[in-house]
């Protein structure tokens, strides 16, 4: 292969040669336009609602309470991911807010 070639020549190699545009003058042409009369749409538009794709969806049960060895109540969370742990952290997060101890009883797919 030779290795002495120009700048010109490796630029047709790679994009071909260059297709010369004739250069002819644009006709002038006057383009009438009418005059814009702003109007009120007869109907208005409606729009469409998009439809909700789906979410995955965890279901935690939590049995939470402020006593110690107490009554205990159970809750039931629900998480918008795929993860598992993300949505027993989420749930157990949710929980302290309000309970002192918050035992995870069960994560399961809606």
């Amino acid at each position: 292969m030779n290795s002495d070639l120009t700048e010109e020549e490796m630029r047709r190699a790679l994009f071909g040669t260059p297709q010369p545009e004739e250069q002819l003058p644009a006709p002038q042409v006057q383009v009438h336009v009418p005059e814009v009369v702003p109007t009120k749409p007869a109907a208005p538009l409606v729009k469409k609602k998009a439809a909700k794709a789906f979410t995955p969806r965890l279901k935690v049960t939590l049995r939470v309470g402020n006593e110690f060895e107490g009554k205990m109540t159970e809750l039931i969370h629900e998480a918008d991911t795929l993860s598992s742990l993300l949505a027993e952290q989420e749930a157990v997060k949710v929980a302290r807010k309000k309970y002192k101890y918050v035992d995870v009883v069960s994560v399961k797919s809606m």
